[in-house]
């Protein structure tokens, strides 16, 4: 076996479906006998859209998103009002139209996890669940793991390559390992229930409401919809609720004093914690998803966040069980994820006191950053699996596209093949060589790369090189290297960034 991943969630399929995508089969086991039933989670960005859109799955995604959305996030006293302060109201997210072709889409994880592990297994991953990773042992060679039937109590003993570790916040593997975390840790610990109620008066089908009122426990909460009409979530603080006491609360958030609800599930607990993995990677193991970050639900990062951790892990993974790279190529892994999340992190952590606990705020909160764009296009992947040129700065972030080695590959419509396309649409499954010079292609094709051949300077310029000059993109959409006009060393570039001796 090349790679177990242990954690069925969002991060650990994303990992298996993206690593099928470039050949390479999976086994993947879940404690739990399904994936989840949570409504939680809810949209996908035009950034995961693209990576979803590469493996085949984007439109089933949209299909699970609720028709004709319009997406509300408000901060209220309840959803009836008043509102203190209205953070998103759109029909389909912001217009980032200038950075991607992808679009938005507002499926829930109850609904997405399912296309994950669909296509999954049509890629060639197995997915067992009810089964537990007990325990593993690596060596200089592979994983040795125990996996726990829970539904049969059968142990079995398998090997492989590398082991992904998707195991949720708790992440039993990242504990094995004795991985330490940073950040702020709990926040707050609250409990949570879903109903049914009608609400059409007070909230539109998707709907998130941060809620200020001093009649709440801890004097804040949350309601969002499902993707069941009338059907709804809420959490408060901590405490143990009667189901009168749910009713009244609901009550109290929907701003309906005579309000008709039905209790599905209550008494759900949850924490609320910030924090991020010391290191991402240890040995032959490579943690994703919750296992190296944990944040506040606000700002909708956490399921984007872990979707694209499987994308930018997938391809490493599979060059190196494939022998087409150097396996220090996983020592990219951390640099390039941990920067991010911890970016990431303090974002929520920002939108957290913001929404929900203004009683938190001091001099040492991280501002929001500006433009809208940069937390989905215009953050940098800064390791040795790409060739920084001199002087490079090492920024984390930038504010428009520059194609610099590190950066996000540019948004160019071209013209390939007849047809019109993104730049991005001709990236994800190897390396790929951008260029408006044949040698270039020559060059490229006797490595065996994909190679385009593109007309007019308007995508040079985006890029920052003449017509002469040429880029490297990784599978992940990212500029490898890239060299202004007609010299420099594609073979030494490939070579080093993907850590190959030959």
């Amino acid at each position: 076996m090349r790679v177990l991943i242990a954690g069925a969630g969002l991060s650990g399929l994303s990992t298996a479906m993206f690593l099928g995508l470039h050949g390479v089969p999976s086994l993947v086991v879940e404690r739990h006998a399904t994936t989840s039933l949570h409504p939680k989670a809810r949209g996908q960005f035009p950034h995961t859209m693209e990576a979803l859109r590469l493996a085949g799955v984007d439109r089933r995604v949209l299909a699970a998103s609720p028709p004709d959305f319009q997406f509300r996030i408000v901060i209220a006293r309840s959803a009836a009002g008043p509102v203190f302060n209205e953070i998103l109201v759109d029909d389909a997210g912001p217009d980032l139209t200038a950075f991607s072709t992808a679009g938005w889409a507002n499926a829930s994880q109850e609904r997405v996890e399912p296309i994950l592990a669909e296509r999954a297994r049509e890629l060639g991953a197995r997915i067992r669940f009810s089964t537990e990773l007990e325990s593993f042992t690596q060596d200089a060679d592979g994983v040795t793991a125990v996996l726990h039937d829970l539904a049969t109590g059968e142990r079995e003993t398998v090997r492989a390559d590398y082991l992904v570790g998707a195991d949720g916040h708790r992440s039993p593997i990242r504990e094995a390992l004795g991985i330490g975390q940073a950040g702020r840790g709990v926040l707050g610990t609250g409990s949570g229930a879903i109903f049914e109620a009608d609400l059409s008066a007070v909230l539109p089908p998707n709907a998130l409401v941060y809620l200020q009122n001093p009649e709440l426990p801890g004097g804040s909460g949350a309601l969002v919809s499902t993707d069941e009409p009338s059907r709804y979530a809420i959490g408060v603080g901590l405490g143990e609720y009667s189901d009168e006491r749910w009713i009244e609360l609901v009550r109290i958030a929907a701003g309906i004093p005579d309000l008709a609800v039905t209790l599905l599930q209550t008494g759900t607990s949850t924490d609320t914690k910030h924090w991020v993995a010391d290191t991402f990677s240890s040995g032959r193991v490579h943690l994703v998803g919750d296992a190296v970050r944990v944040m506040p639900p606000t700002g909708a990062f956490g399921g984007n966040t872990a979707i694209l951790d499987g994308f930018y892990l997938a391809w490493k993974l599979a060059m190196v069980v494939k022998g087409e790279a150097g396996p220090a190529l996983l020592d990219s892994h951390t640099p390039e994820r941990r920067p991010y999340s911890e970016f990431i992190a303090e974002q929520q952590y920002t939108f957290f006191v913001q929404r929900m606990r203004p009683d938190l705020a001091d001099a040492a909160l991280t501002p929001l950053v500006e433009p809208f764009s940069m937390p989905f296009f215009g953050y940098r992947h800064l390791s040795d699996a790409v060739v920084l040129e001199p002087g490079d700065d090492r920024a984390l972030l930038e504010p428009e596209p520059t194609g610099r080695p590190g950066s996000r590959a540019p948004h160019v419509l071209v013209r390939v093949d007849g047809r019109e396309v993104s730049t991005i649409e001709l990236f994800g499954r190897g390396f790929v060589v951008l260029t408006g010079a044949q040698h270039w292609v020559d060059e490229a094709s006797a490595l065996g790369l994909t190679a385009h051949l593109l007309d007019g300077p308007e995508w040079a310029k985006a890029y920052g090189i003449t017509e002469s000059g040429a880029v490297l993109v990784r599978p992940d959409f990212f500029v490898a290297w890239r060299t202004p006009d007609a010299t420099g060393d594609l073979p030494g570039a490939l070579k080093s960034v993907t850590a190959s001796a030959s």
